[in-house]
């Protein structure tokens, strides 16, 4: 076998694995990158940027409430366009949101999130977060949040993801489509990566 011959074989099964891998994971190609980023969100106050997609729901009053009475933590959110959700088991009011709280102490994911797995540190991109997750159940509802925290920033910022979906062996038949979260994370990873902050 001459060696023209085994390049174009070798050519064709890359293109093969390649169409192969495209099929079994669509959301591959549909992914935001930095450039579809279009719309920016700015916040003179706590002198901090951040770029989102098109479509998003901006709530400059969002509060987020699930660390009990009295301990509601301010901040931005940006909730999912319908078009992401519909036809799946994804909810609506899946969102990312930019939360902040005074630096008086210690800033790290324990602050920002009650019922969590283990705060761990990461490095994303060479910014340095303290991370913490959690999963929760209720009446056929599934809740995954995740919080990264910025611990270097002089006030205490946290990108926090709050993925909300049904059990889908609960919906009938094929009436819909089980939401790819893979998608989901990666879109929400991507948004998160350009905060900026002034302080």
């Amino acid at each position: 076998m001459n060696t023209k011959l085994i390049a174009a074989v070798a050519s064709i099964v890359i293109a093969v694995a390649l169409i192969i891998y495209v099929v079994k994971n669509p959301s591959s190609l549909v992914m935001p990158e930095a450039a579809e980023l279009t719309q920016v969100y700015q916040d003179a106050e706590h002198k901090f940027s951040i770029r989102y997609p098109e479509g998003f729901t901006v709530d400059e009053k969002y509060q987020y409430q699930n660390m009990g009475p009295g301990k509601a933590i301010d901040g931005t959110k940006f909730t999912i366009p319908t078009a992401m959700a519909t036809g799946t088991n994804l909810s609506l009011d899946s969102y990312v949101s930019v939360e902040h709280m005074s630096t008086s102490t210690p800033c790290e994911a324990a602050r920002f999130l009650e019922h969590r797995a283990d705060i761990e540190t990461i490095q994303d991109m060479g910014v340095t977060y303290s991370v913490a997750s959690s999963s929760d159940a209720a009446a056929g509802n599934r809740y995954e949040e995740t919080v990264y925290v910025l611990p270097q920033s002089s006030l205490c910022l946290a990108v926090r993801y709050f993925i909300h979906y049904g059990a889908y062996e609960n919906y009938p038949g094929d009436s819909i489509k089980e939401f790819d979260i893979q998608s989901i994370l990666n879109t929400f990873d991507t948004i998160r990566r350009t905060l900026r902050t002034s302080n």
